[in-house]
Formats: C-alpha cells, structure tokens, sequence
C-alpha cells in the first residue's frame, strides 16, 4: 500500500464582510499621494474642461496641479495677503482668486500674468466663481457681507447684494440659470437672489435664535433643488415649493466643510472637521461609503470624470486618490466611433463586416485527433511527497517535528502533523530528548496558539505532555523557564476570559428571558 501523505486541516474562516457594488467602486479610489503644504489648504476646484488640471490654494498662492503626475505645473503668488478660493474658468484658460485684503484677481493660466483686478470689497473675500453658462462674469462674496457679480471685460459691478448680515463665506452661480446666485452666510440664512431684478428672492433658514452659521451650499444642476450645511447638519430645500426644507440629516460629528457631486449628479460627497468624507446616495440620502483621513478636512473635490478625489486638510496637507478607469468607460475616439457605425463598411460595400471588432483568439488548445484503433499509452507523474511526509514515511518522528516548527510553516500544517504523531502514538518519541535549543521553538509554538479556538484543545493536549516530559529539568534553563512561565499566564488568563464570558452569556439569557415573557 502507498504511503497516504498528511492531510492538512481546513479550518473555516470567518465569513468577511461583504462589500456592496457601490462600496466596492468607491474603494477603487486607492493609492493616496499626500502633498504638504505650508498652510491649511482652503480650497480645491477641478477644471471641467480636459486634461481636468485642479487649483489648490493655500497661504499666499493658488498652484495649478496636473493629475497625471500631481506635480505643480504653474504658481500664483501674486497676493498681498492670505488667497483664497482658486477657480478654474470653464475653459480652462483663466483663474480667479481673492484675499484677505479684499481684492480680487483674474490671472492668465498660462502666463500667471494679472489680467484684471476688482477692487470693492472691504474686507476678506472668500468666494470667487466664474459662471458656468456667463463666462465672463464673476462671483464673489465677502466678510463685508455684500455679494458681488462682476463683468471680466468692462472690470464693473453687475450688481451688488446687500441682503446678509454677516459674513458670506459659501455661494455659487446657477448651472442652470446665469441671473439666479444662491448664497449662504454666518447669519445663518441661505439667500436665492436674481441679477434682473436685482432683489433677494428667497430666504431658507434662520428662523430661530440659536440657529447655526450657514457653511456651505450647493445648487443641484437641475436648479429645482439646494443643499445647505450647518454644523454636523445637511438640509435639503426645494426652490420651486418656495425653499421649503424637504430634509435634515447629520452622519458627521463635527461640522460639514465641503460639498462635491460626482459627474452625474446621482452621488453626493460630504467632507468634515471629523476627518471623515461620506458618500451619499442622492435617491435615498443614505451613506454608502465612507473615507477616512488623517487630519480635518477643510474643502473637497472630485474630477468630472470621477477619476480623482482632492481633499485639502486644516494641517496643509493635499491628499489625491485616484481611480484607474476601465476601458468601456472611455471615450470613444471619432475614428473608432465610425467604424463602429458602419460607415466604412457601407463605403466599401459590406466587404469588412468585421471591421473595428477585433477578434478573441480562443486559449484552450484543441486536442489531438488519432486513429480509432489507435494504442495510447498513458504515464503518470508520481507526486513529489513534501520534507515531513518524507520523514514521516521514513519514521523519523522528532525530524519530522522539527521541519514544520519553523517560521514559515502555516499553524495548520503544523498541527496536522502533530495530529497524525498522535494518531502514529508517536508524539512521546517525538518530543522526547530535546534540548533547550530544540525545545524551545515547540513551547513559543504553545503559547502563541494556546487562545486560538482552532487549536487551543490540542495545544491542551501537547502542554500536559511536555509538562510531563520536562517537569524534572525546569530550572536549568532561563529562556525555557520563561516560555513555561508565558504559558501558565496566558492559561490563566483565558481561563478568567471565559469564566467573564460564562457570566456574560448568563446575563443576557436572563434578559431575553424576561422580554420574552413581557412580549408574550
């Protein structure tokens, strides 16, 4: 009969959580390149337009940031005092920016050169946004608490709004609408003005005396919709119903710095001063995901075409995930485009239907076809037994032993083949004449694995053995007094684990107990 080789025991792993589609996308955005600045970086605004470069602005400049490499490709310096809120025009050629003294700036991307300066404000700006359907206008807002739309070429006020008490530290231009700017301010209102009637048209919030600075806002694309931070909360309003509040709902601890839709609109990305940046399903508002970091994070960003996360945090650090796009999500080249269409093959008169497609080039190799009659004659490789099956075929017990106690060994080949010595009666043969060089890799292996449930029986089992064996020569050797020593306290030790587990699992069986009897 063939030697049987040691059959290694499986031990069922506990089941992982399963990660949903949407987490599993999310987690695609992986590889974190950490850029450190300076000073808190206050903002972060990706160019829509292609190759999607992102301003970062932090202390005194506003750097232009390329997303392949993440290295600076230009810097604007050119500021008195503390710049704030970087923005990228649509098109990608222009960059507007205020600062602390109240001034602001629009700067040729390319040149750094100062195209046009407006000077207004009286006090610190700290929103400036080109509009996305009027690019040569320009929003800003201030801690003057007047709110601003400017004309780029002629270097004038469009229109000023005085309707806020405090400052206005968040607003933005509708995508939808180029006359509508919804703002928000430390008086704790969400304001909707309109440039043709140069009025407020709509006030969200600030009912009551304790109500919370208003943070940041966001217009839904659509225009129909808003959202609002203040604090740890984030409201929902419906503009078309008069700025009613559909919902509030808070999953940060601390307050809500910064608001960011994906591409499509349908995911909304929340970052905090609780380090934390939460994902939201837009249809139902509930967290699907959740990113930690390593600091609070002061503004966030998300690339147009969902392949990078920025987050600027209050300790200067610039944190980029990126996500490697599949190949369907692409898109098409013209040419490609075309071939797919048919175009060429209706040129050519149908003689190429397979053009543009490709072909898969099958990897199963086809088997060989002989005679019926023909004689096969097969051979069988014997299977190569492993070093422990070899000496336990050759019954050297201890050597066996010793070959699956080193460092590299997985704990179940191990006591696999310390099971199949029990089995042999050969475990006393095995551990016997050792000393305190040989004896020693068995006793770290009992007191690594001695709380292991997997093995903690026959762990057990092998201790009371070699107690037995070496009891008489304790002392002779410090380490293995100290391995010994090791033992007894993780024993211990879990022996009183249990007996608070016993006590525990008594516990709660009383108290389903008696719901049980309340319920029935």
């Amino acid at each position: 009969m063939d030697y049987q080789p040691v059959v290694v025991h499986r031990h069922a792993r506990p089941a992982a959580a399963k990660h949903s589609p949407e987490s599993r996308y999310w987690r695609q955005f992986k590889h974190p390149v950490f850029i450190k600045e300076y000073a808190p970086i206050t903002s972060v605004q990706f160019s829509p337009s292609k190759p999607h470069r992102y301003a970062v602005t932090a202390a005194t400049r506003v750097q232009i940031y390329a997303p392949r490499t993440q290295k600076v490709t230009k810097t604007i310096s050119r500021f008195k005092d503390v710049a704030r809120s970087g923005n990228i025009r649509p098109d990608g050629k222009l960059v507007v920016a205020g600062d602390d003294t109240g001034l602001v700036q629009v700067f040729d991307i390319n040149s750094r050169a100062i195209l046009r300066t407006l000077d207004s404000h009286k006090q610190p700006v700290h929103v400036t946004k080109f509009s996305t359907l009027a690019p040569t206008q320009i929003l800003s807002c201030s801690d003057d608490t007047t709110v601003k739309l400017w004309d780029v070429p002629s270097q004038t006020e469009v229109v000023t709004f005085h309707a806020h008490t405090d400052y206005v530290r968040s607003g933005e231009v509708s995508t939808s609408n180029p006359h509508l700017i919804l703002t928000g301010s430390y008086d704790a209102t969400m304001r909707l003005f309109d440039t043709r009637t140069s009025q407020c048209e709509m006030v969200m919030g600030g009912e009551t005396s304790s109500a919370v600075p208003v943070e940041q806002v966001k217009l839904f694309p659509s225009g129909t919709a808003a959202l609002s931070t203040a604090g740890p909360i984030l409201r929902l309003w419906d503009l078309v119903a008069g700025g009613r509040c559909l919902r509030a709902f808070s999953n940060h601890q601390k307050t809500i710095t910064s608001l960011a839709f994906d591409g499509s609109a349908s995911r909304l990305l929340t970052g905090s001063l609780d380090q934390m940046v939460k994902v939201y399903d837009i249809s139902s508002y509930k967290v699907v995901h959740t990113m930690r970091y390593p600091a609070p994070v002061l503004c966030l960003a998300i690339s147009p075409d969902e392949t990078h996360i920025a987050a600027g945090m209050s300790d200067g650090t610039l944190s980029v995930r990126r996500r490697q796009p599949k190949a369907s999500e692409g898109a098409e080249q013209p040419f490609t485009a075309a071939l797919k269409s048919g175009a060429f093959e209706t040129f050519l008169g149908g003689t190429l239907p397979a053009v543009g497609q490709g072909r898969v080039k099958s990897k199963i190799k086809p088997k060989p076809t002989g005679d019926v009659d023909e004689l096969r004659i097969e051979s069988r490789r014997a299977k190569r037994l492993k070093e422990y099956d070899r000496l336990l075929k050759g019954f050297k017990y201890s050597a066996a032993l010793d070959s699956v106690l080193r460092k590299n060994v997985p704990p179940t080949t191990t006591f696999s083949l310390i099971q199949e010595l029990i089995h042999r009666d050969g475990l006393r043969s095995a551990l016997a004449g050792r000393d305190d060089a040989l004896l020693e890799p068995v006793l770290r292996l009992l007191v690594k694995h001695v709380t292991d449930p997997r093995f903690g029986e026959m762990v057990c089992d092998v201790s009371s053995v070699v107690t037995e064996m070496y009891t008489p020569v304790l002392g002779q050797s410090p380490l293995i007094d100290s391995l010994f020593m090791r033992l007894r306290k993780k024993v211990l030790a879990e022996i009183r684990f249990q007996k608070e587990l016993v006590k525990t699992k008594g516990a709660l069986e009383m108290i389903f107990a008696s719901a049980t009897l309340t319920t029935a």
